[in-house]
């Protein structure tokens, strides 16, 4: 691009190509990067075949980043960045993650093309192929609060699905073996009509979402291997995850309860407790105390998750734990986890950008 959307003072910041400008989450993410004290937003790229000048798309952007988009050229985004975000969609990321990786930039990829570990069930939900095994196999969960570990220094970041991301903060504490599970994990969730994207869908049209809520895609939603994938790998053994996610009638939130049955009679207090030590240090997971109970406008345009907690019911050896939490789908559910992510991989401080 002929102009930096950033000044020269951030020369000698990390540089940042974001692929992918014109949806939401694109807007999130600009908006993000304009602020963060650490990066320099050198590339934006855009596959419109006429490239817009971003505040065409996003008039909030005028004077702060009035900059046109550049074509999805690798070798210019791998010139001008050493980090590259992707805000494509399913199925597109996977196209052009190979070559970015061979010329040098890590990739935090927000799509879903490198979230599910096994090629054969990522087939079967996406509908094709993947064409990238050897990547995908290598690529980090961008969920911070399980996988901060491995994500310092990745090269390849999968950024967690939105759902994903707030059924499996509000079920992983109780997934590690302290007290064994009893059953399936069920999810009920909803929400926000910015979770459909920006392009136009009927279901997401005024007249159809307005005054209504309406369950969709039961049992066979894109995101519950996502959450099995996880849930699993904390248990260290099969978990399996019953979901049911719901539209609801307002901008941006996911509200998820999810319902865990333990083996034994466990007292309330006693998984309040481990909740808030699981946590512990987790700048974005806010444990609510018991009885107080998450809502999305606690958490809208942050990128923190809520929590809550009650037992449902303790009897006959089983105890049944309702679980909710509440996030911004478009920031912990998509671009203020990737910039977390971001964080985690160059060494920043964590809530860099984000707080």
């Amino acid at each position: 691009m002929a102009q930096s959307p950033q000044s020269e003072t951030q020369s000698k910041a990390t540089r940042v190509a974001l692929v992918g400008v014109t949806g939401y989450t694109g807007l999130e993410l600009i908006e993000i990067l304009l602020r963060h004290p650490r990066v320099q937003l050198t590339y934006l790229a855009s596959r419109r075949e006429e490239l817009p000048v971003v505040s065409d798309i996003f008039p909030r952007l005028r004077g702060r980043c009035d900059v046109r988009t550049g074509p999805i050229d690798l070798d210019a985004v791998a010139e001008a960045a050493e980090v590259v975000l992707l805000a494509l969609p399913h199925l597109v990321s996977k196209q052009f993650v190979p070559g970015l990786l061979e010329r040098g930039p890590t990739v935090i990829d927000l799509s879903a093309d490198y979230r599910l570990k096994d090629p054969a069930v990522y087939e079967r939900y996406y509908g094709e192929p993947h064409t990238d095994t050897e990547n995908l196999s290598q690529a980090v969960y961008g969920l911070p609060e399980i996988y901060g570990d491995a994500l310092r220094g990745a090269k390849l970041v999968a950024v967690p699905g939105c759902y994903p991301t707030g059924a499996i903060l509000a079920a992983a504490p109780l997934m590690t073996g302290q007290w064994p599970l009893a059953g399936e994990v069920t999810v009920d969730a909803k929400t926000g009509v910015s979770g459909g994207g920006r392009s136009p869908k009927l279901a997401f049209h005024f007249p159809e979402a307005n005054e209504s809520v309406k369950p969709y895609n039961v049992g066979v939603h894109r995101h519950q291997p996502e959450m099995e994938q996880v849930l699993s790998d904390v248990a260290g053994r099969a978990v399996a995850v019953d979901f049911v996610p719901h539209l609801v009638p307002m901008d941006r939130g996911i509200l998820s309860t999810v319902y865990v049955h333990l083996e034994g009679e466990v007292a309330e207090g006693a998984i309040q407790a481990r909740y808030e030590e699981f946590y512990k240090g987790q700048p974005f997971v806010r444990v609510r105390p018991l009885g107080e109970y998450p809502a999305t406008k606690d958490v809208a345009h942050t990128n923190f998750c809520d929590i809550g907690l009650k037992v449902l019911w303790s009897r006959e050896g089983v105890t049944k734990v309702a679980v909710m939490s509440a996030i911004d789908n478009l920031l912990k559910g998509a671009s203020g986890q990737a910039v977390e992510d971001l964080n985690l991989v160059l060494g920043f401080p964590r809530t860099a950008g984000l707080l």
